[in-house]
């Protein structure tokens, strides 16, 4: 793979376990995420219940809350991936805005001001939000001003998570020195989830119907992505298959169960584990960085933290004692696992 690092060059690939993309529609819906084009009105929890309910779903989240009154990209995660959530929430987003000016300003004036809020700003949310009220740092990527028409403006704006564009347009007509409001807002990109591929609730109720009733399961799937795709923005830790169930049972993985990784990693950095297949297997915490990984011989590389793959998904090759010693002398590698030690096979 591009960009990574080879521990292991000898490592044996992978004959079990199944690429995303080939799952069935079964397995995506116990383990996906579904674009929604949110419409104005209700809340994004609304929103997440109706999508759930649509698909007769037990559990399913949403990622990124928008306001009710706020359209566009809304991830909505399916069964085990609602535990992915939180990592939608820190994606960065991009947004299509209109602002309306207070008093008339020249089209010149506003392009600069507005031009003046790229880069790291400070923001206090309003008082109505789900957050603390505090001070608070966010970095705004780019900011296009598309038209302005009158005392209206339409803007492009990529940030950071957790970014208030309605408390940018406020500061914005402040430094204007006349005032401004935002009227419309709609999200049109969260993290790698762009509106291109986002589908109404009457679209994902009628290919999931179309599916139930006459067994054309072919739109809906097209709707689900599978729950790997929100883990693209973490770099990557692909396991051996001989250490994947062990990991899977809990253990942290082992510099000697790694495969592969990307470069540049660094100590405490959360990460993906990821079978050759391209398969999620858990979350988990860097012990030592990518360069310390790569000139180690034994030693936990990653600090499991939180499992996404059941057990048994792949066989399992290795044993466990709650006596270390009894490990002693065998010829493969350890993982630890709060009292647990795992001998991992060779095999």
């Amino acid at each position: 793979m591009p960009g990574m690092a080879v521990k292991d060059p000898d490592a044996i690939p992978d004959k079990w376990g199944k690429r995303p993309s080939d799952r069935t529609l079964g397995e995506l819906l116990r383990g996906g995420v579904i674009i929604l084009d949110k419409p104005s009105g209700p809340t994004s929890h609304q929103a997440s219940a109706w999508v759930r309910d649509a698909l007769g779903m037990e559990k399913a989240g949403h990622g990124g809350t928008l306001d009710p009154y706020v359209s566009g990209v809304l991830p909505i995660t399916l069964g085990k991936a609602v535990r992915l959530t939180d990592v939608v929430l820190s994606s960065d987003k991009e947004y299509v805005c209109l602002m309306r000016l207070h008093a008339d300003r020249p089209e010149a004036r506003v392009r600069e001001v507005l031009s003046r809020f790229v880069g790291k700003i400070y923001q206090l949310p309003p008082v109505r939000s789900a957050v603390k009220r505090q001070l608070r740092i966010r970095t705004i990527h780019e900011l296009e001003v598309l038209q302005v028409s009158g005392r209206d403006v339409l803007f492009r704006i990529w940030c950071d998570a957790g970014t208030y564009v309605r408390t940018l347009c406020v500061d914005a007509g402040d430094m204007l020195g006349c005032g401004a409001s935002m009227t419309e807002l709609r999200r049109t990109r969260s993290g790698k989830m762009t509106e291109d591929r986002a589908h109404t609730l009457q679209e994902i109720r009628d290919a999931y119907v179309f599916w139930q009733q006459y067994g054309h399961g072919e739109y809906l799937r097209e709707m689900i992505i599978p729950m790997e795709a929100l883990v693209e923005p973490l770099p990557k830790v692909v396991v051996k298959a001989t250490a994947v169930d062990a990991v899977c049972h809990g253990a942290s993985l082992s510099v000697k169960g790694v495969h592969m990784l990307d470069e540049g990693i660094r100590k405490n950095a959360l990460v993906a584990m990821m079978t050759a297949r391209g398969e999620l297997i858990a979350l988990g915490r860097m012990a030592m960085s990518t360069d310390k990984v790569m000139a180690a011989d034994s030693g936990v590389a990653v600090e499991t933290k939180r499992v996404l793959m059941d057990p048994g998904h792949y066989p399992r090759m290795w044993r466990y004692s709650t006596d270390l010693d009894d490990l002693k002398g065998e010829p493969e590698f350890v993982f630890r696992s709060r009292l647990r030690c795992f001998y991992i096979s060779s095999d």
